[in-house]
């Protein structure tokens, strides 16, 4: 059994005493979306480490595009022990901690997700996440019968029990010797952002793996294979990102509006608007965890204004690209940019793609003057 402390904080890779019979290695739904910043380790800590159990992917079927194979191969021939880093940051919360113990420990701690340890049957059970948090107050703020303040003074298996009675609790995982190809399979399938990868012989958790951390090390050992000729096409050309529809805030707009546009649209961060259309800062859902750290879930109707202004610490503008950027260049800046970074909780930059190229480049972030108005990012 993994040793907790008084804030339920377990120290990473405790021993869990036995595994869980319900658990299975490959998928099924966690509690809700799990949403989290990656973890801020250098190139030279995501060492190349060789596990059993990990195979080369078979050769392409004849006569197809080799390119469509390159990163399928690669991924097939790594496990996911290979991009866990030889050292990072775990929080384990025990099912028997106050809610609001929980998210302060997640808020100070910089994290999105932590694995639940259920002492009773001796085995992980689920994640509480960021998400867990923004249904519970989108769901309860404008409730007749539950008070938003009593809700923080349960213990997370009242939650588990009754808040989010209408989740799939049952944990996702995966093995460290599985492959990358399997765990991508895993968190496309399940529509998850977060797959904890749990040692079958211990029951240890040794890391969540998320797609950040899978494309962190695609970036740093990508020259090892072929580059795909897809990657210099220009990213108006490749269906990827969000080019129509996108999601955002009015300035004028309350908290609780923000919230329902989560939980409705799926995605990571919001820009706020101005009215003239112009995106002055980003909202994303880790800031709604401070909302609980400023005792501010009692007051969602203030506006996205007042909640952009009392954000505490730095928060840095909104990382950008433009429609005439190749794939591989965006891909670059991600992966170099800060927000692989969990050490500023509150760095929101995502990358989102919009149409409106049309519109004059008057954003105070923007570094290029004279080009086309800079794409703002959102990622699910």
């Amino acid at each position: 059994m993994p040793r907790v402390s008084p804030l339920g904080l377990v120290p990473q890779r405790q021993t869990s005493g036995s595994s869980c019979p319900d658990m299975e290695p490959l998928a099924e739904v966690p509690l809700f979306e799990m949403d989290q910043d990656e973890e801020d380790e250098d190139e030279d800590v995501l060492s190349m480490k060789s596990r059993a159990g990990c195979t080369d992917a078979a050769a392409p079927p004849a006569g197809s595009d080799p390119d469509t194979f390159i990163y399928m191969k690669f991924m097939k021939s790594h496990c996911c022990y290979d991009a866990i880093p030889t050292s990072s940051k775990l929080v384990i919360f025990d099912t028997s901690l106050q809610v609001k113990k929980a998210f302060f420990a997640m808020v100070s701690n910089g994290v999105r997700a932590a694995p639940l340890w259920d002492n009773k049957l001796k085995c992980f059970v689920g994640m509480l996440t960021i998400t867990d948090f923004i249904n519970i107050l989108h769901r309860y703020y404008k409730s007749p019968l539950v008070q938003i303040y009593e809700l923080e003074e349960h213990k997370i298996e009242t939650w588990r029990e009754i808040y989010l009675q209408y989740s799939i609790n049952r944990l996702i995982s995966i093995t460290p010797d599985s492959s990358l190809f399997d765990a991508i399979y895993s968190l496309l399938k399940n529509k998850i952002h977060r797959l904890p990868v749990i040692d079958p012989a211990s029951g240890n958790v040794l890391h969540i793996l998320t797609h950040k951390r899978i494309l962190k090390f695609l970036h740093i050992f990508g020259s090892m294979i072929p580059k795909p000729r897809f990657l210099q096409k220009r990213i108006n050309e490749v269906p990827i990102g969000t080019f129509k529809e996108i999601a955002t805030v009015q300035e004028s707009a309350s908290v609780y509006d923000a919230l329902s546009i989560f939980v409705e649209r799926r995605v990571s961060a919001l820009p706020v608007v101005n009215e003239e259309g112009k995106v002055v800062a980003l909202y994303s859902r880790f800031d709604v965890i401070n909302l609980a750290a400023q005792k501010n879930y009692n007051n969602l109707n203030m506006t996205m204004r007042e909640a952009v202004a009392s954000r505490a610490g730095w928060v840095e503008g909104v990382l950008k690209c433009y429609p005439h950027e190749t794939l591989e260049t965006i891909i670059d800046r991600i992966a170099k940019a800060e927000i692989f970074t969990s050490d500023h909780p509150l760095n929101t930059e995502e990358i989102q793609t919009e149409e409106k190229t049309q519109q004059k480049q008057d954003c105070d972030f923007n570094p290029a003057e004279g080009h086309e108005k800079p794409s703002t990012a959102q990622q699910d």
